[in-house]
């Protein structure tokens, strides 16, 4: 049997909305995998529930040999492994910790965005740097860069942010 030390975690890509279904098939085929969830309530027009949903829409972390990234691949609803400079990306032990962490700690909601979703007009905040906590409205946004509008003073200063820096304003 292959050590523990020889295995990495891995992001893989599910079809839509099969998060929790394939992280299922994956622990029945005996592969350590592990789909972050959440509870948040859930309103529909007759009832309130609260839903278990996942953190990462459509992916599914797992942590295995490269001896079983085939029988990853021949789960259904597995897509394919996310790629980073075209191979399988590897995620680190201490984001996967970080991550359990924050998910153990009452009254925390996490809200993920992908770097690509900051649109003209979305109201911003700053989360680091100099501007950390000031709001701002995109004027330009991009995939790795966000130009955005910090209004103070009553002047007009426009300061582009790795899109990393700046999260959406929430309600």
């Amino acid at each position: 049997m292959e050590q523990n030390k020889e295995k990495k975690w891995f992001a893989i890509y599910t079809k839509p909305r099969w998060e929790k279904k394939v992280n299922a098939r994956l622990i029945e085929k005996g592969i350590e995998s592990w789909c972050p969830v959440q509870k948040k309530q859930s309103i529909w027009s007759d009832r309130k529930k609260i839903i278990e949903d996942p953190l990462f829409k459509s992916y599914v972390f797992v942590h295995i040999s490269d001896s079983e990234k085939i029988d990853v691949l021949n789960t259904n609803g597995v897509v394919q492994f996310l790629h980073y400079l075209r191979r399988p990306a590897v995620i680190r032990d201490e984001e996967i910790e970080l991550i359990r962490s924050y998910l153990l700690e009452k009254n925390v909601i996490l809200t993920v965005e992908r770097l690509n979703h900051f649109e003209e007009n979305n109201k911003v905040v700053i989360r680091k740097g100099v501007f950390m906590d000031i709001e701002g409205t995109v004027i330009k946004g991009g995939n790795k860069k966000i130009y955005v509008r910090l209004e103070s003073l009553d002047q007009l200063l426009i300061v582009e942010f790795p899109a990393e820096h700046v999260a959406h304003k929430t309600v």
